[in-house]
């Protein structure tokens, strides 16, 4: 790409694929305390409230349920809200990237972006209208990993990713993939069974609670495994590359909190392990059901995995691009034919 070219880019685009990152977290904390305080039929109808309009439903009584004991109502009715602003900017995505960007795969990639929301928000009503814990599985699958797509959209329309030339700027980088994509597909495996996990059915047998936390357990050691060899792999051989060493460190750091949330979570659902009941720390401890320690530490417990995923794909995204892992790009709307060292990713991730 010619420095004129990417002198008259719009930045619109991935500054609208920012926001809609930074939106998507809150909303994945409050779907997180919506299930955390199992308040997904707090609202009977659907798309309506209480046979409103969502958005012309009383803000009084809305704000009041937060103190007059209705928290599941205003908890559920805030993730709608919610779930609404990250559609919003969605379409604003969409917008800017049709206006001010020249590749037809990022434009393809901003439609599925939205297509995905819609997709989850009627995932959501659905899962009112039919009050179905499979269907309560599967919207909490996809909300993260809208979030991690929605990183994945930050990356390509980045001016990091433009300024790149597609040419192999890592030296060796071919271990640093296979461990990045490995990883990726770690977490996005853990965060099938992290869900399923929360949506057990209260009357599942305890031998298939057992097994379940146990492939849960299991894979999360795997995966930290993994990521202990990402940031290894990086810290022995690009530490010099900023753009991978600070999302390596933060993976690091992420998932060291959740592996304390993950134990905290246990503890303040279920209370200490047997072995740790002796311990000073846990004498004279009970577990309040819906109390705010144990909603806040499990719903964080949700938030931080969604963390982890959206890095483990912001590292994957950033090593197969300065790895060289790409294709010309005869997606540009402007030429039939590439620019000496116009690219693109050569993977169904964003495409």
């Amino acid at each position: 790409m010619s420095e004129t070219t990417r002198q008259h880019e719009s930045r619109w685009p991935h500054r609208w694929a920012v926001l809609l990152v930074c939106a998507t977290f809150p909303l994945i904390w409050i779907g997180g305390l919506v299930t955390t305080y199992k308040a997904g039929m707090a609202v009977p109808d659907w798309p309506t409230t209480y046979g409103d309009n969502m958005f012309t439903y009383s803000w009084a009584n809305w704000v009041a349920s937060a103190f007059n004991g209705a928290w599941d109502l205003f908890i559920e009715h805030g993730h709608r809200l919610m779930g609404s602003l990250v559609g919003f900017i969605a379409i604003g995505f969409v917008v800017s990237t049709f206006i001010g960007e020249k590749r037809n795969w990022v434009r393809g990639g901003a439609v599925l972006a939205l297509v995905l929301v819609i997709v989850q928000g009627v995932l959501g009503g659905a899962r009112v209208l039919m009050d179905r814990q499979t269907i309560a599985l599967i919207h909490g699958c996809v909300g993260p990993l809208f979030f991690a797509y929605a990183i994945g959209m930050a990356v390509v329309t980045s001016k990091l990713w433009k300024e790149s030339d597609g040419s192999d700027e890592l030296q060796d980088g071919g271990r640093l993939k296979r461990i990045a994509i490995a990883t990726f597909s770690l977490a996005c495996v853990q965060l099938v069974l992290g869900a399923n996990l929360r949506h057990l059915h209260v009357n599942t047998a305890s031998s298939t609670f057992m097994l379940a936390l146990a492939f849960h357990i299991i894979i999360a050691l795997v995966l930290t495994g993994h990521i202990a060899m990402v940031c290894w792999t990086i810290f022995r051989k690009h530490r010099g590359n900023r753009k991978l060493l600070v999302p390596g460190i933060a993976l690091a750091t992420l998932i060291v909190i959740q592996l304390v949330l993950g134990g905290g979570s246990w503890i303040v659902k279920y209370g200490w392990p047997n072995f740790a009941i002796d311990w000073k720390i846990a004498s004279g401890y009970t577990v309040i059901a819906n109390s705010l320690q144990q909603g806040l530490t499990v719903t964080a417990h949700v938030a931080v995995g969604s963390l982890i995923l959206g890095t483990a794909m912001l590292v994957m995204m950033r090593s197969l691009r300065l790895s060289g892992l790409v294709v010309t790009n005869a997606g540009d709307s402007k030429s039939s034919e590439a620019e000496p060292g116009s690219t693109t990713l050569m993977t169904g991730l964003v495409a």
